[in-house]
């Protein structure tokens, strides 16, 4: 395999592994109402667990899904500024969508040639380097959670319309900051599944490779 496939088969393999960990986080649902029972969110609001979940599956639909272009929640209006908000955070989410689409196969095709080629070992030190970044930012979660969330959206948005004022928009009331500060910690252990995964799968490989006794396939 050339330098240059190598490299956009790495890429690849990253985005897919990235963009695959915020989609599953994006739609842990169980992780909410979990955190309706956790944090009592429906004696805060007054609303049952139903009827909770079902204005976040509606806040979800509307932020996943291209075709849906109104945000109508059942029990929580939405003020101007929190709309232009809500329509910058449906433009990542689908930015994320179309970059796994786009490189889950490319990813698949790289694994692949690896294999065929008992290439594995190729994965073994990058899967060292990218597994220390979820620890950092993990560990800066840890160290100042606000000063990290706020970055974080200084970083993807390009105004202020994230600081939601709870008349105007009440949806805040039922999005507490430790429920975001789960979603980061899920997608961060999801990445390093991912990255765990391909280094076994590699490190099993070369062990399967010296193993003496493993069969070997002989040409008649």
């Amino acid at each position: 395999m050339a330098r240059w496939g190598r490299w956009l088969g790495l890429t690849a393999l990253f985005l897919a592994l990235v963009s695959l960990s915020i989609t599953l986080t994006i739609n842990a649902l169980w992780l909410y109402r979990l955190n309706i029972s956790w944090l009592d969110i429906s004696h805060t609001v007054d609303l049952s667990t139903r009827r909770l979940m079902e204005n976040y599956r509606q806040l979800l639909g509307y932020l996943e899904l291209p075709w849906v272009t109104t945000l109508n929640m059942r029990d929580f209006p939405t003020s101007y500024t929190g709309m232009i908000h809500f329509e910058d955070v449906k433009r990542l989410f689908l930015l994320d969508h179309v970059v796994l689409l786009i490189t889950i196969g490319p990813a698949i095709w790289y694994l692949r040639a690896l294999k065929q080629r008992a290439e594995q070992w190729r994965l073994l030190r990058p899967m060292q380097v990218a597994a220390v970044v979820p620890v950092v930012l993990g560990g800066c979660l840890a160290v100042n959670f606000n000063g990290f969330f706020i970055a974080f959206h200084q970083i993807l948005f390009r105004n202020n319309d994230w600081l939601f004022d709870p008349q105007l928009d009440p949806v805040i009331n039922v999005l507490p900051d430790t429920f975001f500060l789960q979603c980061f910690v899920l997608a961060f252990l999801l990445f390093e599944a991912g990255v765990g995964a391909a280094y076994w799968w590699a490190r099993r490989a070369i062990r399967r490779a010296t193993d003496p006794t493993t069969p070997r396939n002989t040409d008649a």
